[in-house]
């Protein structure tokens, strides 16, 4: 329609946007059926529906009432192009070509630095130097009152132990309002934080030759002022990892915002002891109360908590849970409550949540939670969370804070991570690329049954897998193998009318059936380690080059030619087809479901 969302008005935006996630959830559940999840479906819950929205609002209350959520100001991830703040989970970190530009912010100025954002060194307001650096020690506490691209700045020489004295220069320009590190020295310091960029990723603050200007045109300038001033000490060609913002593509500027934060080094009272969210989060998986497969992922996991900083969860999107936070006019005071103050002088925060804050509730708040419900005391927690690794932080991090700090209960015990679906090429599969695949057309073309197979088989947790045609029709074909060696067994039992029995097979057909049954033990284990890439290939491999390769050969020729081996011979197919079907239903339920009608018993239930 060529209007954006401020055209519409929150309200009317909203309509649309509620209207796209019903039309993408109707597209989700009909592949999640087409697949053969078998899902209780009148359980199904919405992150955004109502129940949720109550089970958000409570927990939001009560993490600002314990002072783990709190306003204030920091340096955040801000995509100019989504004008939004994002995770640091959020971003996409691209290899690019960049320039390394050492230079002095004037001639009098005794110490040189390097950047490649020149454009930002006008709202620089320290230099911080290694305190054991000799080469600069005698400058240190020192201030320089400088122009800089006609830009008054004024430097003060800082003696910081995080700067690398062996790295450049060794020494640091701060800029304190667009780094997440300059901020912290800045901290420490006690240093002015002067804002350069603004949300629209153009220049402010600094002289009529650059406010306004985008910062890779004011980049452009500075670089040419320090040139004609003989200020640039030289240039060098990089490759740079460029922050870019996974949903728009924009590139990040880290920007001074006042935004809602979870504080998770804060020390609270937690039920019968003192302790921080960090720490609920660690020691879960420290002392084994919840496992990784694979378990490599428990060390990622550990380190990416070991490094947690404060946790943004206020977003600029209108699609989301609204901070349950309002403010009155013509005042200061912040009113928090689950539920709306009940006079007109109250507006609320235009922001929404982190849409992870309420994901992180999932476990609970689908069986009821805040209410103590019998599905909460009996559910939960649940046995195995299954997710991609991909997410490990954004969703299975949040969900341990949030059903520690609230329920003081691990919310799963074990978390099985499985990897990314890959083209041929093993490139990640986008629109971009043209190779995305439909899983409703490759059902449609192949069946779900060969689709399930290509998708386990051969792929460990945690590893990427590539996916294509000859995989696909791999497994098609072995489905035509399952109902081919079916019908031949049907075919050449028509005269046996009682139930196959182990009691019924010769010595050597029993010696074949105990193989089976050591094989299916084998399976069995597999399966109850989440090892269910190699049971789907044992699976595979007996079927058909055991059974149907070898034994109905064996057999076909007792059973043809009457001899008296032909019962055991019909005992054997009858019984291992039977107990085959049974063990391939996980894998392959489709076709499966369809042969036990014609192979069960008269008292035997579904599969």
């Amino acid at each position: 329609e060529g209007k954006n969302k401020y055209d519409l008005g929150r309200e009317d935006f909203l309509k649309k946007v509620n209207e796209f996630a019903q039309e993408s959830h109707d597209v989700i559940v009909n592949q999640s059926k087409k697949m053969g999840a078998s899902l209780d479906w009148s359980r199904e819950a919405y992150t955004l529906d109502d129940k949720r929205n109550f089970a958000v609002r409570t927990a939001f209350k009560k993490m600002y009432d314990d002072g783990l959520i709190y306003r204030g100001n920091r340096v955040v991830n801000w995509d100019p192009k989504g004008q939004t703040v994002i995770s640091d989970d959020e971003i996409i970190y691209e290899e690019r070509k960049a320039k390394l530009y050492t230079f002095k912010y004037s001639k009098d100025f005794p110490i040189p630095i390097s950047t490649t954002r020149p454009e930002t060194k006008v709202g620089d307001t320290a230099v911080a130097v290694h305190p054991e650096d000799e080469r600069y020690q005698e400058f240190v506490g020192k201030t320089f009152e400088l122009t800089f691209c006609n830009v008054p700045i004024k430097i003060k020489i800082i003696a910081d132990k995080e700067v690398e004295k062996d790295f450049g220069t060794g020494a640091l320009g701060v800029t304190p309002a667009h780094s997440k590190i300059d901020w912290a020295i800045a901290e420490r310091h006690d240093l002015e934080k002067k804002q350069v960029i603004n949300e629209y990723a153009k220049m402010v603050n600094c002289d009529e030759n650059l406010n306004g200007k985008k910062v890779l045109e004011a980049r452009e300038i500075i670089v040419n002022w320090l040139s004609e001033n003989d200020l640039m000490i030289k240039e060098e060609d990089i490759s740079q990892n460029v922050s870019t913002a996974e949903r728009t593509g924009g590139i990040i500027e880290p920007l001074p915002k006042l935004q809602w934060f979870i504080d998770v080094e804060k020390e609270i009272q937690h039920f019968e002891r003192k302790t921080t969210l960090k720490n609920l989060m660690r020691e879960v998986v420290e002392n084994k109360e919840i496992e990784f497969l694979p378990e490599r992922f428990e060390k990622i996991y550990t380190h990416w908590i070991n490094n947690l900083e404060p946790w943004c969860i206020s977003r600029q999107i209108w699609f989301g849970h609204r901070i349950p936070v309002w403010y009155k006019k013509d005042s200061e005071e912040i009113y928090c409550d689950i539920e709306a103050p009940k006079e007109e002088e109250w507006i609320q925060d235009e922001d929404t949540l982190d849409t992870w804050f309420s994901s992180g509730l999932w476990t609970f708040s689908t069986l009821g939670w805040p209410e103590k419900t019998s599905d909460l005391e009996k559910y939960h927690p649940t046995n195995v969370l299954e997710t991609g690794y991909d997410i490990i932080f954004f969703w299975v991090a949040r969900m341990i804070l949030m059903s520690k700090y609230l329920l003081n209960e691990i919310p799963f015990k074990t978390v099985y991570l499985h990897g990314l679906v890959r083209d041929t090429q093993g490139r990640k599969m986008s629109k971009s690329l043209g190779n995305a695949m439909n899983p409703l057309e490759i059902i449609e073309k192949y069946g779900t049954d060969s689709l399930r197979m290509a998708l386990v088989v051969g792929t460990g947790p945690g590893n990427d897998s590539k996916l294509g045609d000859e995989k696909l029709k791999a497994y098609k074909h072995f489905g035509n193998k399952i109902w081919n060696a079916t019908r031949f067994v049907l075919e050449k039992t028509t005269d046996f009318d009682q139930k196959a029995k182990y009691e019924n097979l010769n010595q050597n057909h029993k010696e074949i059936y105990k193989i089976w049954t050591e094989k299916i033990k084998d399976i069995t284990t597999d399966l109850e380690n989440y090892r269910f890439y190699l049971a789907g290939e044992k699976m595979y491999d007996y079927f058909w080059h055991t059974f149907a390769d070898v034994l109905i050969e064996e057999c076909k020729k007792e059973i043809m030619d009457n001899t008296e081996n032909k019962i055991s011979s019909q005992n054997l197919l009858l019984l291992l087809l039977r107990e085959q079907i049974i063990s391939l239903h996980p894998f392959m339920p489709f076709i499966t479901e369809e042969i036990w009608k014609e192979i069960k018993n008269e008292d035997d239930d579904l599969l």
